[in-house]
């Protein structure tokens, strides 16, 4: 199963969106909370080239992107094929 890793807020609706597709696939998420900023918002933005939208999504170290760019993913049917690495 592929590391999955999201970068999230609090009462984020695009990250909660997220959250509940990847939980459908059964994935194995390890979320980071930077609704309080820190160093994990620091993370966020270096490797996700400054991109300060949440979620910040990330498979294998690979930047998928946001919600959106997720979503997408699934609707191509190339969502399954990333988690399962």
């Amino acid at each position: 199963m592929a590391k999955v890793e999201i970068y999230t807020k609090a009462f984020c609706p695009y990250c909660s969106r997220a959250m509940k597709l990847l939980s459908a696939k059964d994935a194995q998420v390890e979320e980071f909370d930077i609704t309080m900023g820190g160093p994990k918002r620091a993370e966020m933005l270096d490797r996700s080239n400054g991109r300060s939208t949440v979620p910040q999504i990330f498979i294998d170290g690979w930047h998928v992107g946001g919600s959106d760019e997720l979503a997408a993913l699934e609707r191509e049917g190339k969502l399954d094929a990333l988690l399962a690495a």
